[in-house]
């Protein structure tokens, strides 16, 4: 596990560490046999490297930033069956487990193209680094993206709308409030009648129902007036069957402010009979017959979602782990090498699906 505790070490939460933490990872795949092509964009560096031939491609998507963390969590600590630190799970070890099985695999009898993908900004969006290979023509048959799952095949994650809402009140003198109306009780009383609305309270068999986070509020600027002006950033993650302009709708109806949408990304939504899907199944079962079988689902967004829009089946899954974006982070030793053996038999079965 040298590999990974090397890439703790780099402190890729900004774009320069992260772009140094993907030209380190070029570098060890050179030494190792691997030719692959840096690419720039905007001064955001990725990577990608192709080993075999065939009709079909196969993609291993992965990112290499990281988000903020102490000193200390940029130094890694193995002990029995795991190493702590900033990135071990989320998504360094990932990362880890594709880069070696694309070394394992450069001689191999392959009867398709394995693709490598290493991009920097993932946590921050991933506009410069999967999206714009994806925009390139980077793509492929089936994408694994290699975030931490546990080793379960997560064939959803929820869709994105991000919003700011306005509302109007009546100022008033702050010792004489029902002189007014408080345009911050007025937005709360609304954000309660977000929260009931039946579409966002629709789930699947993946999800209970959908989610809405009150991220910001801007209202008020002395105490003793009753603030006429309230700005609520709603973070909703929806369940990724539903359609997001019905969900705009929905609230535009509801609530009695003014919408602004800022981001709309549909979720991601894998057919579980998807032939790959099952494919994987079948590698994981191989590998590790002791492990859950059953689909998962993500909450948050990842950088499948760029494929996704494409009609690209793309799915996450990664080794075990804890505490992402956390104090604590760790990764678990074992499923890393897991990972990197499913990912190699699944590559060699890769044409059969």
């Amino acid at each position: 596990m040298n590999l990974l505790k090397e890439l703790i070490k780099i402190e890729s939460s900004d774009r320069t560490a992260a772009n140094k933490a993907v030209a380190y990872a070029a570098e060890y795949l050179r030494r190792n046999g691997i030719a692959g092509q840096l690419h720039d964009n905007e001064g955001f560096t990725s990577y990608t490297a192709v080993i075999g031939e065939g009709e079909k491609t196969l993609v291993l998507n992965g990112h290499l930033d990281v988000v903020s963390g102490s000193p200390s969590q940029f130094e890694p600590i193995e002990t029995e069956g795991r190493i702590t630190g900033r990135g071990s799970a989320d998504m360094k070890g990932g990362c880890t487990a594709m880069i070696q099985a694309m070394i394992r695999l450069k001689d191999a009898d392959l009867r398709c193209r394995v693709m490598l993908q290493l991009v920097p900004d993932e946590e921050t969006g991933g506009m410069h680094g999967s999206a714009y290979l994806a925009d390139q023509g980077y793509l492929g048959n089936f994408v694994i993206c290699t975030e931490p799952t546990n080793l379960r095949i997560s064939i959803q994650s929820k869709g994105i709308i991000i919003m700011d809402i306005d509302f109007e009140g009546v100022a008033a003198h702050g010792s004489r409030p029902w002189e007014g109306e408080n345009a911050i009780l007025k937005a709360m009383e609304n954000f309660a009648v977000i929260t009931r609305l039946p579409i966002l309270n629709t789930g699947s068999a993946l999800y209970r129902k959908s989610s809405v986070n009150l991220a910001r509020i801007s209202s008020g600027d002395i105490y003793n007036r009753v603030p006429d002006k309230c700005r609520i950033g709603l973070d909703i993650r929806f369940v990724p069957h539903l359609d997001p302009e019905e969900i705009v709708a929905a609230i535009e109806e509801a609530v009695e402010g003014s919408i602004r949408v800022k981001v709309v990304e549909a979720g991601v939504n894998v057919d579980p009979e998807d032939p790959y899907v099952k494919l994987l199944k079948k590698s994981l079962a191989r590998v590790c017959p002791d492990e859950i079988l059953e689909y998962a689902a993500q909450h948050g967004g990842s950088d499948t979602r760029f494929f996704a829009a494409r009609g690209i089946p793309a799915i996450e899954f990664g080794p075990k782990g804890n505490f992402w974006h956390g104090d604590g982070e760790y990764v678990e030793t074992p499923s890393v090498k897991q990972l990197e053996d499913i990912l190699v038999d699944f590559a060699l079965h890769f044409p059969e699906g």
